[in-house]
């Protein structure tokens, strides 16, 4: 089944994601849409949070993608079950890694740094509730930062500053992990460890969604069985420099579209 896999968030974060999908599919085609035109889904309601999800879902469909990665915490929390009743085709989500942060814990406290919407979703409220029973856990809202990677100013002054006055806090509390809820995030790792002194160990959840990709892969026989060189797509429905120069450590080779949506 050689149809391209497609993703899609609010921007340009959840190329973070896909970099992890394609090292582990090296054959499988990709389309990625970047609605960075509707960045941050994170402070949006929930219902236009949905419509985004469904508008960029239909696209991905119409483009002839056999399986969908939504790349957004947010998305994920707020539509995936709507998505998953309504389209005939399979959905990978993502959603923050809570539960190996809590269970690897020695010290008892664990950061979350994700958006609002992530923070504030049913989703969140019942993966915490499941895992976080017994030890401490400080979450922290990111306004701001999701703008200003989207914006080009990923190593800013003005984002680093931003960045200091939501981890510093957490020090206090003696976190030894900080989960990133937002696939924006690990753009932000280096300067994360440089606030927080590099000993804290630090998730996302881009290899458990790209080894969860395989599975669902391999389980409805989608796999790519084609040999020629592999094309990965993106879509961006603002100004294309911000994508290029996230995926400029990239050795494969991709093409990179201005396309309204």
């Amino acid at each position: 089944m050689n149809k391209p896999i497609g993703i899609f968030d609010s921007g340009v974060g959840g190329t973070s994601i896909w970099k992890e999908v394609i090292k582990l599919l090296p054959n499988e085609n990709t389309i990625y849409l970047a609605d960075s035109k509707n960045a941050p889904y994170g402070e949006k309601p929930s219902e236009e949070i949905l419509s985004l999800s469904i508008k960029n879902t239909e696209l991905l469909i119409s483009k002839g993608c056999k399986l969908i990665i939504v790349a957004c915490n947010t998305a994920t929390t707020n539509a995936i079950d709507f998505l998953r009743k309504n389209y005939n085709i399979p959905f990978i989500g993502i959603e923050p890694a809570i539960k190996p942060a809590a269970l690897q814990s020695k010290t008892g406290a664990i950061g979350i740094l994700a958006t609002k919407g992530t923070l504030t979703s049913e989703l969140f409220a019942k993966t915490a509730f499941e895992y976080t029973k017994h030890i401490t856990t400080i979450e922290q809202d990111g306004e701001g930062l999701v703008s200003l990677i989207e914006a080009g100013k990923l190593n800013s002054k003005e984002l680093n500053e931003l960045l200091s006055t939501y981890l510093k806090p957490m020090l206090q509390f003696n976190i030894d992990h900080l989960v990133l809820g937002c696939t924006h995030y690990p753009y932000l790792i280096p300067q994360i460890n440089e606030i927080l002194g590099g000993a804290i160990k630090i998730i996302d959840s881009g290899e458990a969604v790209a080894k969860q990709t395989k599975a669902i892969l391999e389980k409805n026989n989608l796999l790519s069985t084609k040999t020629t060189i592999s094309q990965h797509q993106f879509c961006i429905n603002t100004k294309t420099e911000v994508i290029t120069e996230i995926l400029n450590d990239v050795s494969v080779v991709i093409s990179v579209e201005r396309l309204e949506f």
